[in-house]
């Protein structure tokens, strides 16, 4: 009897349970439809994010995670028990370091690195970086990715550099680092982000580096600190002219991708011609400052056989320009030695009698080239540069050994240039540096007194449209004072001068031509 009582007791509590959800249920369809109609959007979406808040932090709904360690040293290819750098490391400092906020972070590590500005000053740079236990967050992609800064144990064997305690706080500890995200964005951080946090580090670089000079001795580069200062906003030249060299610059250089897809050489040659003074060393200059390329200046009268040109082509760099001034001179030289190789009898059969070898002019070239005499190198054995190995050089096979290079050529005298040079692939484009015009000379007066207007310049202008005056010989007369009203006057002065003798020369020739006609008649 007391059983069936207990049993029918826990019947209606079964029952009053479920009347209990099915209203509890009711009401929450109810209250969802309320909710969706009187709610606005960004309540609902604000309920939604607290909701997955509260179950993140009970622990349910985590997603997992996946941590890439980031070592400074890794073990050497062949198992050979030595070490080498991970550029991976090298490169996330240098990225965080571009990245790193100290308004927003709560501590951060500061060193200062000495630098030199980009008109050769020396000056100081800070440089920011993790100290270990810290962390910060990147976002790529929309993915969130933490980096930290993690204390390793020591291994006893650590290199020189883990034992200066990277990341330059001293001591005897080694540090790593630590990359983690979700799982579920693996494929994302291995095949996207590490690529880009090494580009982007890359350039960073390419930023903040020293820029060099380098010289040939033979087939041997030696460098040297180049600080020029000379910047497109400084150059004296066509403002029009000046935009479209700076736009073909930054086109070569964001097309990468580009040229892997056409399947040319990632490279690009310059003619820069004109009379001497017109600021063509200035422009190379510019474009290395702007690119932040180093400059390779290949003096071919140290170029003794083919050979040792392919091999300064190997020995240089990616992101780098090369310049060979005075062209016409070089294809001067050598065009006189293709003349002269001729078989000799009695070298052992077929080796060329090349008398030339490529002697190139350290000045600006007289109008006729004199034929000078040429040392023979046959009885060394070698071989004198050629023309044809000058081209090889140039876009032959061996000059797809490097990526992203510039080649400029420098010439007072276009018309001498053999035409094999002058074609696309070779020269792409050819830049006219001429005598100094009105927007020449605006560049120049800002530059050296920062004036952009004066009572004088009426006057200069309608001067340089009937004189031709180089910028360098403009620029020497604004040296001549501090003041900009006595070296306008200056230069005003000298203009009239030089139309005076233009004028002057004019009449002359007249009056020769007139005798010549007359004793013609005669």
């Amino acid at each position: 009897m007391e059983s069936s009582v207990g049993g029918g007791q826990a019947v209606d509590a079964y029952r009053k349970a479920l009347a209990t959800a099915a209203s509890a249920a009711a009401y929450a369809v109810m209250a969802r439809g309320l909710a969706r109609e009187l709610l606005p959007p960004e309540l609902r979406a604000a309920a939604r994010w607290a909701a997955s808040a509260l179950s993140a932090r009970l622990g349910r709904g985590k997603p997992a995670r996946r941590t890439l360690v980031v070592r400074s040293q890794q073990q050497a290819r062949g198992g050979g028990g030595g070490a080498e750098e991970n550029l991976l490391f090298d490169a996330a400092r240098a990225y965080l370091a571009s990245r790193l906020d100290p308004r927003v972070m709560g501590r951060l590590g500061l060193t200062l690195a000495r630098t030199r500005d980009r008109d050769g000053r020396a000056s100081w740079r800070r440089v920011f970086f993790l100290e270990p236990g810290d962390f910060a967050v990147d976002v790529f992609e929309g993915v969130q990715f933490k980096w930290a800064c993690v204390e390793a144990p020591s291994s006893g064997r650590d290199t020189e550099k883990d034992k200066k305690g990277e990341p330059g706080t001293g001591g005897d500890r080694n540090f790593v680092l630590e990359l983690s995200f979700d799982a579920e964005h693996t494929d994302v951080a291995t095949d996207r982000y590490v690529p880009f946090v090494m580009e982007a580090a890359e350039e960073v670089e390419q930023r903040d580096r020293k820029l060099k000079i380098c010289m040939n001795e033979g087939r041997i580069w030696y460098r040297l600190s180049h600080h020029h200062p000379a910047t497109f906003d400084t150059l004296a030249m066509d403002q029009e002219l000046k935009r479209s060299i700076v736009a073909d610059l930054d086109l070569f250089a964001s097309r990468r991708d580009h040229y892997r897809r056409i399947g040319k050489a990632w490279k690009r040659g310059y003619l820069l011609y004109g009379p001497p003074g017109t600021g063509k060393s200035s422009l190379v200059a510019a474009m290395a400052n702007h690119l932040r390329y180093d400059l390779y200046d290949l003096d071919l009268s140290h170029v003794h056989f083919n050979a040792s040109l392919q091999w300064l082509l190997v020995g240089m760099p990616n992101k780098c320009i090369l310049v060979i001034e005075d062209i016409d001179c070089c294809c001067d030289a050598m065009s006189r030695a293709d003349d002269k190789s001729t078989p000799r009898a009695g070298d052992g059969g077929g080796s060329d009698d090349d008398a030339g070898n490529g002697t190139a002019s350290d000045s600006d070239t007289p109008p006729p080239p004199a034929k000078s005499k040429s040392k023979s190198k046959n009885d060394q054995g070698m071989e004198g540069i050629t023309l044809s190995g000058l081209l090889n050089f140039i876009d032959g096979l061996w000059s797809t050994c490097g990526e992203e290079r510039i080649i400029v050529f420098t010439t007072n005298y276009k018309d001498r240039l053999d035409p094999a040079l002058l074609r696309p692939g070779r020269m792409d484009m050819h830049i006219y540096m001429g005598y100094c015009g009105w927007e020449a000379f605006k560049t120049l007066a800002h530059n050296y007194f920062l004036v952009d207007d004066h009572e004088l310049f009426p006057e200069i202008q309608a001067l340089l449209a009937e004189v031709e005056v180089t910028p360098a010989a403009v620029s020497e007369m604004l040296l001549r004072s501090d003041d900009a009203g006595v070296a306008l006057r200056g230069l005003t002065e000298f203009l009239q001068e030089k139309k005076k003798q233009r004028a002057a020369a004019a009449d002359g020739g007249k009056q020769i031509s007139e005798e010549e006609e007359a004793g013609n008649k005669a």
